[in-house]
């Protein structure tokens, strides 16, 4: 069997698009770490040409707990919905990371800092790897992905609330690493409630948008709001309707907010939090 040694030295985010340059029809992801999912999703998120079907076969407490983040989760949603993306689990990992592919396999060794994607073309031994983890990924459970496509918020949001509120949503998530709400960053609903709040949306529309697509029920974005309006980030005035109760109005409520840009205001509401 011959083993080529020509992807040392690279991040692993190179040695994925990589593989995906290759143009392979299909490449199943076996065993990937928590940073190999996220970076396998970043990675055919902003590749600019067509995508092999990509099968990734991963322990299913390190997905669920990358898929936490709003980010990686809306964005692997969007690949999903192409077509690009199927996602199943496994309680018994095979130990070795590998990407396989009809020509290649690809084993990622971590040594230190540095990773190194081990190669083998080998025939025999490529046919051998797809034979033995297409028969696991025939046996795995489909992994459920609650989180909505982000194109799809993205454009329900614009539709429902407005285009200044879709451009500061985009603007807050482009300032953040990651959207978990553990510490490390604001979870999407606060983001969508500060949001609402910088464009004066009621809280009846932006809940009710935030029900209808996915993102969380209107009685979870109530106490969210609640707990913003608590801590002084945001505040309400009542607009009167014609019947029934006054709806809110969100407004922002601190002063280091109400002067932040949209690309800031995830860092303000954060130290604010903490």
């Amino acid at each position: 069997m011959e083993t080529k040694s020509n992807l040392l030295n690279k991040s692993v985010s190179e040695i994925l698009r990589t593989a995906i340059d290759e143009s392979p029809e299909s490449m199943l992801v076996v065993n990937p770490s928590a940073d190999v999912i996220e970076q396998l999703v970043d990675a055919a998120t902003g590749y600019d040409g067509d995508l092999p079907e990509m099968r990734m076969l991963a322990d299913e407490s390190i997905l669920k707990d990358v898929m936490e983040d709003f980010i990686i989760a809306s964005n692997a949603a969007d690949l999903i919905d192409e077509g690009a993306l199927t996602m199943r689990t496994t309680e018994e990992p095979s130990g070795n990371e590998l990407l396989i592919t009809d020509e290649l396999v690809i084993a990622l060794v971590a040594a230190g800092d540095h990773v190194g994607g081990l190669t083998s073309d080998d025939d025999g031994f490529v046919e051998a790897a797809n034979d033995a983890y297409t028969t696991r990924w025939d046996d795995a459970e489909e992994f459920s992905l609650r989180t909505p496509p982000l194109s799809r918020v993205r454009a329900t949001l614009e539709e429902e609330i407005s285009p200044e509120a879709e451009d500061d949503f985009d603007s807050v998530l482009a300032s953040l690493e990651t959207a978990r709400g553990d510490g490390d960053g604001l979870d999407e609903v606060t983001i969508s409630l500060l949001v609402a709040a910088k464009n004066e949306a009621l809280l009846y529309d932006i809940s009710k948008w935030g029900e209808d697509v996915g993102i969380a029920s209107k009685a979870t974005f109530s106490r969210t709001k609640t707990k913003l309006e608590d801590m002084g980030l945001i505040g309400t005035e009542k607009v009167p309707i014609d019947v029934g109760r006054p709806r809110l109005r969100l407004k922002l409520a601190h002063e280091e907010l109400e002067g932040a840009d949209a690309d800031q205001l995830a860092g303000v509401a954060q130290s604010i939090l903490h």
